[in-house]
């Protein structure tokens, strides 16, 4: 959904995750004056890491990813992306089999498409894409979004189109409640996730890269971290289910508990980890996804993961390039629509 805008240009991107730095990074190279606002201490969004502090462990200080625990390429766009953070050491080949666990059962090898990680966790990878942007605001928080008849307010600032790179729920926070884009924003919840980051002293488990857990009210994924990161750290981050974070998303510290008692049985260990850390995503995963790869009328546009088939890195960063892009073309009446061009495919 498009409205070809007119010929002005200041555009502001609310949002510092790889979707709207993705958009903001278009914007910028067709010339667009772009602002970005982010509320976080840093850019990345649930591209999110931390450090292992205060562990007394020899790899203090260490990063480990806590939102989403890898990507996959296969837009020719995204991949050239991709490629170049490659060659440059940012990111490397992780794996292309995970393990599927079931309580009481054998392991089975699944075999998918390649998984990226990144060495210094994948919010580096945002902060790499933001490098070059000049005017990037943060911790910045913004309250409301109101349109006006020369453009939109971002609280007291004033642009001509702004990008809502976030859930809709944080957009109905922040949104006029007769806005019109409200009309494409999902009223629908969006699937908690808890992340337990779980340091050892030494790896007492077999050598698995990640796993699925079918079958557990607790668990859904499980990632060694010292294969993600090639470093080999006895570094476990498991992800909980929807249902128990639901249930614990007042209190994340009470799950811990269950968390690594149904870790130790699926990954058979012997020993508790040394020290644990665990991280709330209240707005981890669209239920429903949007038809289209983005929305924009004449003076909003949206983008994220729920932009697309599937949630997932590489389509947040294409709703936002695309929105981008088609921005930018709108603000410059003589290029051509990127929609006409381009098709995007998210199997």
């Amino acid at each position: 959904m498009t409205e070809r805008l007119p010929h002005k240009g200041r555009v502001g991107v609310v949002g510092g995750g790889i979707s709207g730095i993705a958009c903001a990074n278009a914007l910028h190279a067709a010339g667009v004056d772009v602002v970005v606002f982010d509320r976080g201490r840093r850019l990345g969004g649930r591209m999110a890491s931390r450090r292992i502090r205060d562990s007394g462990l020899p790899y203090d200080g260490r990063v480990v990813d806590v939102g989403a625990s890898y990507f996959t390429a296969s837009d020719p766009r995204f991949t050239d992306v991709v490629r170049e953070w490659i060659e440059r050491g940012l990111v490397r080949e992780w794996t292309d089999q995970f393990v599927v666990l079931d309580p009481g059962s054998d392991p089975v090898i699944k075999i998918g498409p390649m998984r990226f990680a990144a060495a210094a966790g994948l919010r580096s990878l945002v902060e790499d894409l933001a490098a070059e942007l000049p005017n990037v605001l943060f911790p910045q928080e913004v309250s409301s979004i109101e349109r006006t008849s020369t453009g939109v307010l971002i609280d007291d600032v004033e642009v001509d189109v702004a990008v809502l790179a976030m859930p809709d729920a944080q957009i109905r926070d922040i949104i006029s409640a007769d806005d019109p884009a409200l009309s494409v924003v999902q009223a629908g919840p969006w699937d908690p996730v808890l992340a337990l980051v779980a340091a050892y002293t030494q790896r007492t488990w077999g050598d698995i890269d990640g796993a699925f857990v079918n079958k557990s009210a607790v668990l859904s994924f499980i990632a060694d971290d010292g294969s993600r990161r090639g470093d080999n750290a006895p570094v476990l981050v498991a992800h909980s289910g929807s249902v128990l974070a639901a249930r614990f998303l007042d209190e994340p510290a009470r799950a811990i508990p269950l968390m690594l008692a149904e870790l130790r049985s699926v990954m058979g260990l012997q020993v508790d980890p040394d020290w644990v850390e665990i991280k709330r995503w209240s707005l981890a995963r669209p239920r429903v996804m949007h038809d289209g790869p983005f929305y924009l009328d004449a003076q909003v546009g949206i983008c994220g993961d729920s932009w697309g088939a599937v949630s997932r890195v590489e389509t947040a960063w294409v709703s936002g390039d695309l929105l981008g892009r088609q921005i930018a073309s709108n603000l410059n009446p003589g290029s051509t629509s990127v929609l006409s061009l381009t098709t995007v495919d998210d199997d």
